[in-house]
């Protein structure tokens, strides 16, 4: 009896077999095409490609759909992340003492070489040029800026690389660099270009360092002169404006005492037009009333000087007997 039974089952399973694949293809179908939903994250974009063909060159976030693969493909891209790029040696490479004088050397206008180490900070403005128009973007990167930035560098004297030209140095180097790598068509803008380090090589480093004191001492000492200049200069003009105000007080005074001399002589005058005599007389008294204090006086009575002058003949003709 259970022979009987087995051989209904297997019959009964191989009836229901052919429905059960085409349910099967449905629903894997299905899930395929369901697969073709991304999601882009706010900080991404995408680009979308049929059969390698870029057909949607950028895709900002959200939910979307493309078809499955391989018909479809999907790149996915931070496109507000800043990348870093270090050219003429890695700055942790530097921080270790393991540089690059070979790939950061350059020759200035007055035809000195130095190491110079560059931080490059860009990031992507096309994504699809960004992904297939260049294979190595960041060497490429490297190249055009380490390429103006030895033209640059060539025009341009030691001294001002080492010093104050460093900035406008970066700001041309930045905008040439940025033409010659759209022009490449990789799809990035540069937010900067950062001249790190600046160093002579080593076989004249000291030479380099002796000149960087010179200039030390020299801009010192330029210091120190200005410092006591503004020192001096006020006190200066301090003095010769007190001495500028004492004369012109000065010459008021003589003016006054002019003018009253002057009017106080036009008015004796006048009087003296009127009466002679008794102005002279006044006028003689009031001398004598200024001179007479400020002098020794001796009071001599003519009538007293008489008598001492008989007594001394008499005196002399007894010295004479």
């Amino acid at each position: 009896m259970s022979a009987t039974f087995a051989p209904a089952v297997t019959v009964a399973r191989e009836a229901h077999a052919p429905h059960r694949l085409p349910r099967i293809l449905l629903v894997v179908l299905a899930l395929w095409l369901l697969s073709g939903t991304y999601l882009i994250q706010p900080d991404q974009q995408a680009v979308v490609t049929r059969f390698g063909a870029v057909t949607e060159p950028r895709v900002h976030p959200g939910l979307h759909y493309a078809l499955p693969w391989p018909v479809d493909s999907v790149f996915k891209l931070k496109v507000q992340q800043t990348r870093r790029l270090a050219i003429g040696g890695d700055l942790p490479d530097g921080v270790l003492g393991r540089t690059q004088p070979n790939a950061s050397q350059f020759i200035t206008g007055d035809q000195n070489i130095i190491n110079v180490n560059v931080v490059v900070q860009y990031s992507v403005s096309e994504p699809a040029q960004f992904l297939f128009h260049s294979q190595d973007v960041a060497a490429v990167i490297g190249a055009v800026i380490e390429s103006e930035l030895a033209r640059r560098i060539a025009h341009a004297q030691v001294d001002d690389v080492l010093t104050t030209g460093k900035v406008a140095i970066q700001n041309s180097v930045r905008e040439s660099a940025q033409h010659g790598i759209d022009a490449y068509r990789t799809g990035v803008v540069l937010a900067s270009v950062n001249i790190d380090a600046v160093t002579p090589p080593a076989e004249a480093a000291d030479a380099f360092r002796d000149v960087a004191s010179a200039r030390a001492d020299a801009i010192r000492t330029v210091n120190e002169s200005q410092g006591y200049a503004n020192d001096l200069l006020p006190r200066a003009r301090g003095e010769a404006a007190q001495l500028l105000e004492s004369a012109q007080a000065y010459k008021e005074s003589k003016v006054n005492i002019a003018a009253g001399d002057a009017s106080r002589f036009t008015q004796i005058a006048a009087e003296y037009a009127k009466a002679p005599k008794v102005t002279a007389d006044r006028t003689y008294i009031e001398a004598m009333e200024q001179i007479l204090p400020k002098i020794k006086k001796m009071i001599i009575d003519p009538n007293r000087m008489l008598d001492l002058t008989i007594v001394r003949k008499g005196e002399s003709g007894d010295r004479k007997k």
